[in-house]
């Protein structure tokens, strides 16, 4: 007789959102990565080089270091592929998620996929990119097609 050990199966959730931009592909990829940008639709600075295995930084206007990680694969302007973790879990790799930028043009315009992967099921992380993503995919919409900004988290706590 034999016996044989089960464990669990560790399950990670992955949100994905699409969307269709009508810019060019390159404008998009800057809107993603330059703070010149980002202050105008996410209300936050993502810091980097953007080369692969280099660090990242997501930052609120004063300064605050919100979200870390590295950049893992950075094909611009087509692919950004990134880990993603509260500060605090800077140094527990478990604790990273994975975010992936997909933009394919289509005539004049992007469809942009953002997948956000490795995610804890009910975690605070899943949580808060399920509202998240959605606001600021939105406001990069709007700023890019109109050039104005809305309140991302107008009646959010950020």
């Amino acid at each position: 007789m034999t016996s044989m050990e089960r464990t669990p199966l560790m399950t990670k959730t992955a949100f994905v959102y699409v969307t269709y931009i009508l810019a060019p592909a390159q404008k998009i990829w800057d809107a993603l990565l330059k703070p010149e940008f980002t202050r105008e639709y996410w209300n936050r600075d993502n810091v980097s080089d953007w080369k692969p295995g280099s660090k990242w930084e997501h930052r609120k206007l004063d300064g605050e270091v919100q979200l870390v990680g590295k950049v893992v694969e950075s094909d611009p302007p087509r692919r950004l592929v990134i880990t993603w973790a509260y500060l605090e879990d800077e140094k527990n790799a478990d604790a990273h998620s994975r975010v992936t930028f997909e933009l394919k043009p289509i005539e004049n315009m992007v469809q942009l996929t953002v997948t956000h992967d490795q995610l804890e099921p009910g975690s605070d992380m899943e949580k808060g990119i399920i509202a998240g993503w959605p606001r600021v995919l939105s406001g990069l919409k709007t700023l890019l097609e109109t050039g104005r900004g809305f309140p991302t988290w107008a009646g959010k706590q950020s």
